[in-house]
């Protein structure tokens, strides 16, 4: 009988050791990197997707130009702030998915380098645009959370926003 109880005790103990362990792998996959490089997490990148379902064309009230230089505006703001961290961005040419919360503030950006992009260690720009979305505030707002994706091109010959870095 002592046998069988050991025997129990042993197996609630494990039961709970591997419910641990799956709510840990949940709540870690839960989180969601903030720069990561297309196709590195595909799972996550369409929760992003369908999280983030309304485009920057419609948040600007399906105005194409107005969407053009929001999109132009935060690629200079990006090129300027690559450029204070000592990073020359001259030459890149990435696919850029930028995900954005009510309030402006960018939550995640997801991108990759294009085949004809300059040779560049790719980390050190995810590195960069981490640092850019904790200080960076758009001046778009919305209702709903929305995104953008699209093309990236440096330099870029636009203005930028002065005064939306923290």
């Amino acid at each position: 009988m002592s046998k069988l109880v050991v025997f129990f005790a042993f197996v609630a103990f494990i039961s709970n050791d591997v419910k641990l362990i799956a709510q840990q792998k949940s709540n870690t996959e839960t989180q969601i990197a903030t720069v990561f490089y297309i196709g590195e997490n595909e799972r996550n990148y369409e929760k992003l997707v369908q999280n983030y379902n309304k485009l920057l064309f419609t948040v600007c009230d399906n105005n194409m130009e107005q969407a053009f230089e929001y999109w132009s505006v935060l690629l200079k703001d990006i090129e300027d702030f690559a450029s204070k961290s000592n990073l020359d961005l001259k030459g890149v040419k990435l696919w850029m998915n930028v995900f954005w919360a009510k309030d402006g503030k960018i939550d995640h950006i997801v991108f990759y380098p294009k085949p004809n992009s300059k040779n560049l260690d790719y980390d050190t720009v995810q590195v960069m645009l981490k640092k850019f979305v904790e200080t960076y505030q758009s001046p778009i707002k919305y209702s709903s959370k929305f995104s953008h994706y699209g093309s990236a091109a440096f330099p870029v010959f636009s203005k930028s926003v002065s005064g939306t870095e923290k």
